[in-house]
């Protein structure tokens, strides 16, 4: 009997740890540096210019974090709606399709997880200003259009655009805003290489995708330019961003210290090779993993540059 008990207890230790795991899965928590990178590059552009508010700080974070989190989860809906996923699909979060979450859940939190990004955004207006509200509406809109209603913006040639403006120049000149009041020319300029690598995380997600996307009718820019052709765009898309820095340092707008982004090159070229060299959607996960991995370390490193040309100018 007590070997009986320890075994009972063992399984619901188990459970526990897996439904855990599922749950944690469902918010793609590898994606949410897409969040926190543009707002801390924000933020630390603004520390010369005026005193750190933290709490605005942590609010814009957190509203950034969970409408990235709610447009995850509307994603991970609305495709297993529209027979995107299925158990066999690479790259997804799975909670529907393997885990046996019933998409009325799936749906239900990233309602809830959307109006806590709203609330926080009345917080942050409150404390700024009221003009931001429909910006953060807009926001929060794309979150549930990229891949929900009739014409999905991730089913049309527009995804990488949209989504490098709102997760990189509208997140970064708003996290600016917040500590300046202000918006300035320099801030739209230094938010151009985190746009452009966040529409290439995009990019990448399509040409790994492009078969299955175009079975469905899809029309996204991969499928209308051809792998080869979307493979070549996404190149240019790193080495854009890359020249786009080296601009920034030579017309002083930052410091020598961006010459740290060129840390994350490899990863820019290990993507680039991957995609050239596969064509699967299981033989093309590393470059996958290689793209997004780009915008991580570009990201942070410019975060980190922009913070030490302030402490050390």
């Amino acid at each position: 009997m007590e070997i009986q008990i320890k075994n009972n207890q063992s399984e619901l230790l188990a459970s526990s740890k897996t439904n855990w795991k599922i749950w944690w899965n469902l918010l793609r928590p590898h994606t949410l540096t897409a969040s926190f990178v543009p707002v801390a590059i924000g933020t630390a552009l603004a520390l010369p210019i005026s005193s750190f508010q933290l709490p605005l700080f942590l609010a814009m974070l957190f509203a950034s974090m969970l409408i990235q989190i709610a447009t995850n989860m509307f994603n991970e809906y609305f495709d297993y709606k529209n027979g995107l996923d299925t158990e066999a699909s690479i790259g997804i979060g799975g909670t529907i399709v393997r885990d046996g979450i019933a998409p009325a859940t799936i749906l239900t939190l990233s309602q809830y997880t959307l109006t806590g990004a709203f609330l926080l955004g009345i917080y942050i207006c409150q404390q700024s200003s009221w003009w931001l509200l429909p910006i953060g509406l807009c926001c929060g809109a794309v979150g549930y259009f990229y891949s929900g209603g009739p014409y999905p913006i991730s089913a049309t040639p527009l995804g990488e655009v949209v989504s490098g403006t709102c997760m990189g120049l509208i997140i970064i000149s708003i996290s600016f805003f917040l500590q300046t009041g202000t918006v300035t020319s320099e801030c739209v300029l230094v938010s151009i290489p985190t746009s452009i690598l966040i529409g290439a995380i995009l990019m990448a997600n399509n040409i790994r995708d492009l078969d299955g996307d175009k079975q469905h009718g899809r029309k996204t820019l991969a499928i209308l330019l051809g792998r080869k052709s979307a493979t070549t765009c996404l190149m240019y898309m790193f080495t854009l961003s890359y020249l786009w820095i080296l601009m920034l340092m030579c017309t002083g707008i930052t410091g020598l210290w961006s010459l740290l982004t060129l840390i994350s090159l490899p990863k820019a070229f290990a993507a680039i090779r991957g995609f050239r060299r596969n064509t699967t959607p299981e033989a093309l996960m590393p470059a996958m993993v290689a793209t997004a991995q780009t915008n991580t370390l570009l990201g942070l490193t410019l975060s980190l540059s922009l913070l030490l040309d302030h402490l050390l100018s």
